[in-house]
């Protein structure tokens, strides 16, 4: 130890260049302050002692530099010294002749400190160790000294986190809301550096991918980069990143956190499609050990050579392939030169529908489509945003893709005819709708839709599953009592189990269907659409994955259209895995609910801001201890007693722990359904919370962002004909939807921060508006005349989010 710390203050110095090129000042290591120059460095010296053959034809091949890497291991502790001549001996041939000593023994004695303090050491060979946590880079990126910053950063995301996949996915889901660092085809280049990457708040997936890599290496994760040349239909190149679990590889996508779950990503099931008899398809893993293979760097083909694996097979056995006979439909939309995200629905020639959602904007992988699977040979029509533009083709075994260009926002939509339209600084243009025009276009435009997509539904529903964005869902659901005038109640309740067997989790949902539709006592609500739905998966998360709310938004469309559900009267609830779906669902899609029931579930990290306008009860029994779900039951019940007390009209909710339950509570829990009927959809509230998870979504009630973003928040009241965003974090522009319900559209309408005036002036009903939020959700009360976008100031009085706690995850069964 003692020696440790004398090479730790050996290394101290001011230089910005330690590496093979010029290092950021802030990310460069002291490495000679004055007084504390050792005279290794200064000449070629003389090993005391034998290196391995391999680091010893390293040397003989490093040319001038071997003073450099002699000057590394005279340097190097009795521990240190091993892993540096092995590292030496791996060295990529560019390398060995220009990275510098000084840079190469700090950054291993910082790779086997990480290590060897990390609670999971003893999971992680030598072997390892020396692929996948000591080397310095993954691909061609700049040499630099990233290992310190990094692990200041990555080490508190961890937090007492033991296992490697838990501290993997903690770093994925919190790393990027503190780098500042998102995706985008505008980055400098692809092959960033972290501090590249960090300077510009842009990278790749290469970029992405590469930070993400150093960060888990810098805490002791082994990580290593994984990519594919390209990919079967020819759209191009993708990069992820690999994580070593203690016992098996495992994968996520850089910035594409998914909860705590590893072995998911949008590019699954066309990974599943790859094939690596062409070198080209294949899937390669870099590593540090002998391998015969090379990297295929396709955006760099001269850079630094790195070995790679071919592990594609073992993607081909994780995905499910293009069926036979079906090929994929990709939509893609652009305005100006920007990716942007559209409602686009894919249908055949007579109007039924294959799939339906919103295309990828710029935060997205360029090779990350919206894609539905169509039979082969299909005449398919594709429309964006209800009509705005649309394109006939066939569906062929090469890629189909519709490619919109779509004129920017705030010009008038193709076949848009009449008087110049009224414009508001920053809003869409058309022709004028009046107070009286606007409200019966609204029954027409309902209408219109119903018209073209209630067949499709009620062909979706009859079939027994819910398919959205390649996800299905199987349903079952009974109705019960007669429609009431305003329209039937719906109810989606969530099952338990997850992190099981198939055949357990199958049990779980039959126990759903009965649990508040009792046989022979009937339906707890009295009346309504019972659903108990059964979980794509059979993860811990079954209810709370990014796929679950596109299912059920597009379940509650079905229900509208088919059986004449009232978008007002829409709850949710789930029991055990169920109940951790709803402390998660409920706060990030409280718009569409009219109230959430959480019956003996554990919230994971999700946290109570967005349920400000939701009825929320919340059931536990008092000696339901497992994952601590007792303990924090009563913590919400506190935590929603102070929201309610500081925000006068907010966070409704009953809380109940029933003391002397366990986990089942014998449905005393019931009495929470009873209470949730009670309440209807607040749509258009007074003020809006809306802290955005890991999960993010475009709207919430009547705001709307472009680009969503984990962890940004906002807080928007309205009171006449003021709308006033009372806090922001992490954002810059905001959308805001207005009707005449809530603000006098005749008159000048004025957005404000509390410091700053953002707009006043008029805001004009709009047709193109109307149809775009209709589109949205199929929601006939979701529509909205008006709407305006303003930009936010840099300066926020929203502080910056607390660190995360551990909390423990809730694998109940």
């Amino acid at each position: 130890m003692a020696r440790c710390v004398i090479l730790a203050l050996s290394f101290v110095a001011t230089h910005a260049s330690v590496g093979a090129g010029t290092v950021t000042p802030g990310w460069a290591h002291a490495l000679e302050p004055a007084g504390i120059v050792t005279r290794g460095w200064a000449k070629t010296l003389e090993l005391a002692e034998s290196v391995t053959p391999g680091c010893a034809k390293a040397l003989e091949r490093s040319g001038a530099n071997r003073a450099e890497l002699e000057s590394a291991l005279s340097q190097a502790s009795p521990a240190l010294r091993p892993h540096l001549e092995w590292l030496i001996a791996h060295m990529p041939e560019a390398d060995l002749h220009s990275v510098k000593g000084r840079f190469i023994a700090l950054d291993a004695q910082q790779a086997l400190d990480a290590w060897q303090s990390a609670p999971w050491h003893a999971k992680v060979s030598e072997d390892i160790f020396r692929d996948a946590i000591l080397p310095y880079a993954s691909v061609d990126e700049s040499r630099e000294a990233w290992r310190e910053r990094l692990r200041t950063i990555a080490q508190p995301l961890v937090g007492d986190r033991t296992s490697l996949a838990a501290a993997a996915t903690a770093i994925n889901r919190g790393l990027w809301p503190i780098v500042k660092v998102q995706y985008s085809t505008k980055r400098r280049k692809a092959n960033q550096s972290p501090s590249e990457s960090m300077e510009t708040g842009l990278a790749s997936c290469t970029g992405l991918s590469i930070l993400l890599v150093d960060a888990c290496r810098s805490v002791g994760i082994p990580a290593r980069f994984v990519g594919v040349p390209m990919w079967m239909d020819g759209s191009g190149n993708h990069s992820w990143v690999e994580i070593w679990d203690g016992s098996a590889w495992r994968f996520t996508g850089a910035a594409e956190a998914t909860g705590e779950s590893l072995d998911q990503g949008w590019f699954t099931a066309r990974a599943a499609e790859q094939r690596s008899d062409d070198p080209k398809h294949g899937i390669y893993a870099v590593t540090w050990q002998a391998s015969p293979l090379a990297f295929p760097m396709v955006w760099n083909a001269a850079g630094p050579i790195s070995r790679a694996r071919d592990v594609t097979d073992r993607y081909r056995s994780l995905g499910t392939a293009v069926p036979v006979g079906q090929v994929r439909v990709y939509v893609t939309a652009v305005r100006g030169d920007q990716r942007t995200a559209e409602s686009v629905v894919v249908s055949d020639a007579k109007g039924r529908e294959f799939g339906r959602g919103t295309t990828k904007d710029e935060r997205f992988d360029a090779n990350d489509h919206f894609s539905v699977l169509v039979p082969e040979g299909t005449a398919v029509m594709v429309s964006v945003n209800g009509g705005e533009a649309t394109m006939s083709m066939t569906a062929a075994k090469d890629p189909t893709t519709a490619r919109f260009v779509l004129k920017p926002a705030g010009l008038p939509a193709p076949g848009m005819i009449g008087d110049e339209p009224k414009r508001s600084a920053k809003g869409p243009a058309g022709k004028a709708v009046t107070k009286s025009a606007a409200e019966k276009l609204k029954g027409s435009l309902w209408k219109s839709y119903a018209a073209k997509n209630t067949k499709a539904a009620k062909a979706e529903l009859e079939s027994g599953a819910i398919t959205a964005d390649g996800v299905t869902m199987p349903i079952w659901f009974a109705i019960h009592g007669a429609k009431p005038e305003g329209g039937r109640s719906l109810w989606i309740s969530m099952h338990g189990g997850g992190g099981a067997p198939k055949e357990v989790n199958d049990q779980q949902w039959e126990n759903q269907k009965r649990l508040y539709d009792m046989p022979g006592e009937g339906f707890v609500a009295g009346e309504g659409v019972y659903v108990a739905p059964r979980a794509p998966t059979d993860t811990w998360n079954l209810w709370h994955q990014g796929h679950i709310d596109a299912l059920f938004a597009k379940l509650i469309r079905d229900m509208i259209l088919v059986h004449d559900v009232d978008p007002d009267r829409v709850y949710i609830t789930g029991y055990s895995a169920g109940g951790d779906g709803t402390y998660q669902l409920a706060p990030r899609m409280a718009d569409w609910f009219a109230g959430a029931g959480m019956m003996a579930g554990h919230p994971n990290e999700t946290q109570p801001d967005g349920l400000r306008n939701l009825a929320f009860t919340l059931h536990m029994g008092g000696n339901d201890g497992n994952f601590n779900r007792n303990g924090i039951a009563r913590e919400w019940s506190t935590r929603l007693d102070d929201l309610a007390a500081k925000d006068p009209g907010g966070y409704p909710h009953f809380v109940k722990v029933h003391e002397g339950k366990g986990h089942w509570m014998d449905r005393a829990d019931a009495e929470g359904i009873v209470w949730m009927s009670k309440h209807t959809r607040v749509d258009r509230p007074t003020k809006i919370v809306w802290l955005q998870d890991d999960v993010t979504h475009d709207r919430f009630y009547w705001l709307k962002v472009k680009a969503p973003k984990a962890g940004s928040r906002v807080v928007a009241s309205r009171a006449a004909n003021t709308i006033t965003i009372e806090s922001w974090r992490d954002l810059g522009e905001l959308t805001i939807r207005l009707d005449d319900s809530m603000v006098d559209l005749d008159q000048p309408v004025i957005v404000r921060t509390p410091t700053t005036v953002l707009h006043d002036g008029s805001v004009t009903r709009n047709r193109k508006v109307m149809e775009a939020t209709l589109a949205e959700r199929g929601d006939p009360k979701g529509i909205y005349p008006a709407e305006l976008t303003v930009t936010l100031p840099s300066t926020t009085s929203e502080p910056e989010p607390a660190p995360a706690g551990d909390a423990a995850p809730a694998k109940a069964p």
